[in-house]
């Protein structure tokens, strides 16, 4: 069988049949169109091993001898009696290719398993792999394991992955790659805090800019692992698969199962690589949000589309307080300042005073609103914004209507009925989760959510998922993956029945980032933490993967609710711009000099944002930690004077210098002039005196300095001194 070779946007994937299954030769850079004859790397056979070249298979099995992780674990049942067939001896059948997609079947006969590899290698470089197995046998199989890996280079010395918490997601920790297995893994339920939105392999010290990558992601909200496997042959494979519960799929005779895809990238440019790939393929996608019309856009080389508006939630603002002349008076404030969705938060739904009950009983709370939401909705459309709505579906408080009338609806691990007296899990907020695998759950949350849509203007919803699955059970038996199809499919079918309504997802801030949700929705609340430095981490990490369009950033107030840290406005609102921006703020209070600072970033973002939600990311390698440099370029030519670039100097902490000294300004073209300058603070703000701890500025920082992208990347510019926790906005325009 010929070797398969996909080849896209500098990134190979080989894959050789020598060894009768297959095995991945090289994932990584491009290989050019000539092959040799892949017989020369043949391995040596070391004493005491196995007689025979061991194959980095597509799916590595103990039946090679391979003595890391093998791809498939399960077992047969015959009989009543577990255990058979637990080791297969997979050889290729067949392989495919068309373009840069490729099919690859392997089969064991005598296992009664079949297994079709399915790899898609994007425009941008992102390669998407997914497998089926198949039970060609007689009698029933359990399936416990099915992953997706690819083996990285040998020069890969460092491993990259993130974790969290609840208003601090997605931090880096690194770790020197050593021969056994690192495995995370997440039994959350959904996709978790602390979950690893990246597994990264690399070359020693990468960084933003610098040296080789390859890393993955598993586009899954359930239970999962994430894992580099380092074996003793100086070998190291990385990938992803479901974590299945007891006997969650259990394949009857010609039953299938497929995994969620494994996204995977390469780069040798450091992790801005990496984003590109991804960023890539986000936007490539027909049902993907478009960037902004106007010079943005034009600028972006893409179709002028629906901008993304400019958000007002009302959470921070109001809580639970929820009142009709309060709300219109809000949103009367939000008009003014430029505001273009209005969206009510949590407390409008019956018996709903707190976070103790009402889940699950999704109607209008009559006592509040007498007249149902259409008077708020009126005041808010007709000042020219849309409404949107929060939500939580997949939840349900003991303290509501349907949870009396349906307490076998509450998802659980005992076999028993609630009505019967079956052990739940315990609380989490109050709360307990639906069990979407019961079909008439299912029906009911559908027809109550469509209902709410259809009687009433919302353009937009605010779809949170406040805890973990634990203990998640249907009928007794394990079900976090069928938990998470019914979620998946509650979200598909509203948006076919309500293709207008766009859907943010929330997960007590960001507990669920993944690109399975993501296939789903429009955007994703990166965190419950809206304080600035915070947010500094949780951006710049969430955004490894998932562009600035689809990251909700939000303008908090002054003195932060989750961290109770106090932010200068302009150090806010720069942090938020470089997302979906929008604010959760009483903003019936700012008046005076601050309104018109906030009115100014508003207007900044609308004038930028079809370049902040179509450019590339760039992230500057500076030495000293408490400094950031980071922006978006345009992704095409641009006109002189037009905007190539907008940047984010920002001080996260004190530094050890007394001085930043020059920091370089990448991602520019090489053999083009350009003019940098600082728009805000800029001199006579009222942030201005705040930001900077100098007694004379660098020369170029209040009348701008202009020098080729090439002097920028290698040289840069002496940067401004920063107090901790405040940032500048620069603006890089073409000459």
């Amino acid at each position: 069988m010929d070797p398969l070779h996909l080849r896209s946007a500098g990134t190979s994937l080989l894959i050789s049949f020598d060894s009768g299954e297959a095995e991945v030769i090289h994932w990584g850079a491009d290989l050019g169109g000539i092959l040799p004859d892949l017989a020369i790397l043949g391995d040596p056979v070391p004493h005491s091993a196995i007689d025979a070249t061991v194959p980095a298979g597509l799916l590595p099995q103990a039946s090679s001898s391979w003595r890391g992780r093998p791809a498939l674990r399960g077992h047969r049942i015959v009989d009543g009696v577990a255990g058979f067939d637990f080791s297969v001896r997979l050889r290729a059948v067949s392989a495919t290719a068309e373009g840069t997609t490729a099919v690859v079947i392997q089969s064991d006969a005598d296992a009664g398993i079949s297994i079709e590899s399915t790899l898609k290698l994007h425009d941008g470089g992102l390669l998407e792999m997914r497998h089926t197995v198949t039970n060609t046998g007689s009698t029933p199989f359990q399936l416990d394991e099915l992953a997706t890996v690819l083996p990285v280079g040998p020069e890969a010395t460092e491993l990259l992955d993130l974790t969290g918490r609840w208003c601090r997601e997605r931090h880096p920790q690194r770790r020197e790659i050593q021969q056994g297995t690192w495995v995370r893994t997440g039994r959350h339920g959904r996709t978790g805090h602390d979950s690893s939105l990246l597994l990264a392999a690399g070359t020693a010290g990468f960084g933003n800019r610098h040296g080789k990558v390859w890393a993955t992601h598993l586009a899954w909200s359930g239970n999962h692992e994430q894992f580099a496997d380092s074996i003793g042959d100086g070998r190291t494979m990385i990938g992803g698969s479901e974590l299945l519960g007891s006997a969650e799929v259990v394949l009857a005779p010609n039953g299938s199962h497929t995994t969620p895809a494994l996204f995977a990238a390469y780069s040798k440019r450091g992790l801005d690589g990496i984003s590109e790939a991804f960023y890539s393929w986000f936007r490539a996608r027909p049902h993907h949000v478009l960037p902004a019309s106007g010079a943005g856009a034009a600028a972006s080389g893409l179709p002028a589309g629906k901008p993304r508006p400019v958000v007002l939630n009302t959470w921070e603002a109001v809580y639970f307080a929820h009142n009709l002349g309060t709300l219109i008076e809000l949103a009367d404030s939000a008009s003014d300042l430029g505001v273009e969705r209005f969206v009510l938060d949590d407390g409008w739904f019956r018996g709903r005073r707190d976070d103790h009950a009402g889940l699950g009983d999704w109607y209008v709370d009559e006592t509040l609103w007498p007249s149902g939401l259409a008077p708020l909705i009126e005041a808010v459309t007709s000042r020219g914004m849309e409404f949107g709505l929060w939500v939580e579906p997949e939840m349900v408080n003991l303290d509501s209507d349907i949870a009396r009338a349906h307490p076998d609806w509450i998802a659980g691990p005992a076999a028993a009925s609630r009505k019967d007296g079956g052990r739940l899990p315990l609380e989490w907020r109050n709360q307990h989760i639906i069990d979407l695998v019961n079909p008439e759950a299912w029906q009911y949350i559908f027809d109550r959510i469509s209902a709410l849509l259809r009687e009433n203007n919302i353009s937009y919803l605010k779809w949170d998922q406040n805890r973990d699955l634990l203990e998640h059970g249907h009928a007794g038996r394990a079900s976090v993956h069928g938990q998470t199809l019914a979620a998946y499919r509650l979200f598909d079918e509203l948006k076919k029945a309500h293709p207008g309504v766009e859907i943010e997802s929330c997960s007590s801030g960001g507990a669920r980032v993944d690109l399975g949700i993501l296939q789903r929705t429009d955007r994703i609340w990166a965190s419950d933490c809206n304080d600035a430095l915070e947010r500094q981490t949780i951006q710049r990490w969430t955004g490894l993967v998932v562009p600035p369009e689809l990251v909700g950033g939000h303008v908090g107030p002054t003195t932060s609710h989750t961290t109770a840290r106090t932010h200068d406005l302009s150090f806010r609102a720069i942090t938020a711009l470089f997302g979906h921006f929008g604010m959760e703020w009483d903003v019936r209070g700012v008046v005076g000099a601050e309104r018109e600072e906030l009115k100014r970033f508003i207007g900044l973002y609308k004038e930028h944002r079809g370049l902040i939600h179509s450019g590339r990311m760039v992230r500057a390698d500076v030495a000293d930690d408490s400094l950031m440099l980071h922006g978006v370029v345009s992704p095409a030519a641009v006109a002189a004077g037009q905007t190539a670039a907008l940047f984010a100097l920002v001080s996260t902490g004190s530094a050890f210098a007394e001085q930043p000294g020059r920091v370089t300004i990448p991602g520019l073209d090489p053999d083009r002039s350009y003019r940098v300058e600082a728009i805000f603070p800029a001199p006579g703000d009222a942030d201005y005196a705040h930001t900077f701890t100098q007694v004379r500025p660098p020369a170029w920082l209040e009348s701008g300095a202009e020098a080729a992208g090439t002097f920028l990347a290698e040289v840069g510019l002496p940067m401004p001194i920063l107090n901790p926790e405040h940032a500048v906005l620069l603006r890089v325009t073409g000459l």
